[in-house]
């Protein structure tokens, strides 16, 4: 199974969504969850993953067991320092990979691939660990999807956005 997941914050709420399929062609989830938590830390500069990562591992707890996780975003940033995939692949006990798709560049980053999806001249960011960056982006490009975005990574950020409560 493949695991996508992807987190949307409101102050101090979030709302964590994921999906799991069985191929890198598919367009068809076979399971599909939305967590919301409270209490949520505020943003930290060069902190996010301490955000982000318990609303993660949440979610994926909720879903089947998986053989790889994608995430929005990156998963090293400058050398030598973890982005959030980084820290969920050591969260994963370093067992199950983890591949950060990120749309924006961030300067700073090491072994990122860029790759170009379907008429857009705008590349995907793609980042890997516990596999290599090159076999990461191959698996990206060939999602489900005519768009730049893979079909299945667009529909868990819908899903994160569409449950945030509104206060």
């Amino acid at each position: 199974m493949i695991a996508c997941v992807d987190v949307h914050y409101r102050d101090t709420q979030a709302v964590a969504a994921g999906i799991a399929f069985r191929g890198w062609l598919d367009e068809s989830v076979v399971a599909e969850r939305v967590i919301t938590m409270s209490g949520i830390q505020p943003y930290k500069s060069g902190q996010f993953f301490e955000r982000e990562l318990p609303c993660l591992l949440a979610v994926l707890e909720k879903l089947p067991s998986m053989e790889i996780v994608l995430i929005d975003g990156y998963v090293w940033l400058e050398k030598n320092r973890p982005g959030l995939g980084a820290h969920l692949y050591k969260s994963l006990d370093s067992r199950i990979p983890v591949i950060g798709v990120a749309k924006t560049r961030y300067l700073g980053a090491v072994n990122v691939q860029e790759i170009v999806r379907g008429k857009s001249k705008q590349p995907l960011y793609v980042s890997a660990a516990g596999l290599s960056v090159t076999e990461a982006a191959e698996h990206v490009r060939s999602m489900g999807g005519p768009y730049r975005i893979p079909t299945l990574l667009k529909r868990v950020d819908r899903l994160s956005r569409a449950k945030i409560p509104s206060f």
